[in-house]
């Protein structure tokens, strides 16, 4: 799928829009119910969830300078040492990224702005037997670079990819398959740089501070995009002003996304979340943003089911049962500015009268007047639905995207009382997929 960075003005949808210091604005008039009726909430209802959020803020702005997320956005000391790694790279045709969950979204996020071609970036996220071998066979491991993540050193999936990996390389490259590998993991003892030092690969630190799906700004996210050629001191500058406006003071974006959050729960008992973005380049971002939100508010019986969706794909799969369906969804619509972008509409519409609209007009024409069209559509119907507008979809956005959403997810644990952080139900998973290795698999399953 190719991309290109969007270089249409931008066209505000909604008026009362917060942020405008900031990469994106945000309208929530939609989910009020002055706006869209019974489905929204009254504005005491929403004053009351924001001010809630006040203590919350007050204990983050204290973690300013200490909490190693939020120190990574100002660090540029970092980077020479990932950029080195990143210009020998490049030099490769491909490069296969070993990583699951928070280790290969983050990277999957920020490569996703990337127009360059070479070097291809292959996240193998998935752990598939088929699509695995089909990948290794093509591609020339000669000319192919491998990244290991691994918070822990231990992921049991990017393990088996490295040991299966390792032999096709050391066939092709002989004593020195370590050449092309380069690892990350926490500091100490660990399988991985174990496994670094008997094949001669280095293994970056990543920050035992950061979890992984927290750690997007990180070496894990930076290290892929910088082959990839993004800007990664934009990102993180992005990163920092919504970071700094969120701890400014009340009424920022990410704290009148967690007050939505919570009131709709409290007072509507929506228990679904819809991210929908209009852009190709938001895809993965949107699936980072779904894992995010399970696996850091899901615990002790509470939190709220994320859903992905990617317009105007989607409009044509999921949009029916957001309009007509059950009334039980909060609905967040990323949108860009698209007016005026892309090829210009001609043959064969001309003296089509069902598609005059169309003629003359471009591609990103369509689909500015389709995410409009959808978040028109959801508030006709009394849906609640946020707006976030980004003008420029680049580096310093996408970073302020991805402290937007980790904020307001922080900000949600708290008026929720759940920890953010860590994943104790996943890790129970984890030790019996490891148990049935090794006790062997009966043959009357399931």
């Amino acid at each position: 799928m190719e991309h290109a960075v969007n270089a249409g003005r931008p066209r505000p949808l909604a008026h009362s829009d917060t942020g405008l210091d900031l990469p994106y604005r945000q309208s929530h008039s939609r989910c009020l119910a002055a706006a869209i009726g019974a489905g929204g909430l009254t504005d005491p209802q929403f004053a009351a969830a924001l001010g809630q959020t006040a203590p919350i803020l007050e204990e983050l702005r204290r973690q300013r300078t200490s909490l190693p997320l939020f120190a990574g956005v100002d660090r540029r000391d970092d980077l020479p040492a990932v950029a080195e790694i990143a210009a020998r790279f490049r030099g490769f045709n491909d490069v296969l990224v070993f990583g699951t969950g928070g280790s290969s979204l983050g990277g999957r996020t920020l490569t996703a702005l990337a127009s360059v071609a070479r070097p291809r970036l292959w996240f193998l996220d998935n752990l598939d037997a088929d699509s695995f071998a089909a990948r290794l066979e093509g591609v020339d491991l000669r000319a192919t670079g491998i990244l290991v993540l691994s918070k822990s050193g231990t992921t049991a999936e990017v393990m088996a990819q490295l040991g299966a990996a390792l032999p096709r390389l050391r066939a092709v490259l002989g004593d020195r398959p370590g050449s092309h590998v380069v690892g990350l993991a926490d500091p100490g003892d660990n399988p991985l740089r174990r496994i670094g030092g008997a094949f001669g690969f280095p293994v970056l630190d990543h920050d035992p501070g950061i979890g992984g799906r927290f750690s997007a700004l990180s070496a894990t996210g930076v290290l892929p995009a910088m082959i990839a050629g993004i800007d990664v001191a934009a990102l993180r500058r992005g990163a920092a002003r919504v970071l700094d406006r969120t701890l400014a003071g009340p009424g920022a974006p990410p704290a009148i996304g967690a007050a939505l959050n919570a009131a709709f729960l409290s007072h509507r008992g929506l228990r679904q979340v819809v991210l929908m973005v209009y852009a190709d380049r938001l895809d993965p971002f949107a699936q980072w943003f779904r894992q995010l939100w399970a696996e850091s508010l899901g615990k002790s019986g509470k939190g709220s089911t994320p859903v992905s969706a990617l317009g105007p794909l989607d409009q044509h799969s999921q949009l029916q049962l957001y309009l007509d369906g059950p009334d039980d969804k909060l609905f967040t619509v990323v949108t860009v500015a698209a007016a005026g972008t892309g090829p210009i509409i001609t043959e064969p519409l001309k003296g089509e009268p069902a598609f005059a609209a169309l003629a003359g007009r471009s591609i990103g024409d369509l689909v500015e007047a389709e995410q409009r069209a959808t978040v028109a559509a959801l508030a006709k119907r009394g849906r609640p639905v946020r707006v976030i507008h980004v003008p420029r979809l680049d580096e310093a956005a996408l970073g302020g995207l991805l402290m937007h959403f980790m904020l307001e997810t922080m900000i949600v644990a708290g008026l929720w009382g759940v920890e953010a952080f860590g994943q104790p139900a996943v890790e129970e998973g984890k030790a019996l997929a490891l148990r049935f290795l090794a006790e062997g698999f009966s043959a009357d399953w399931p």
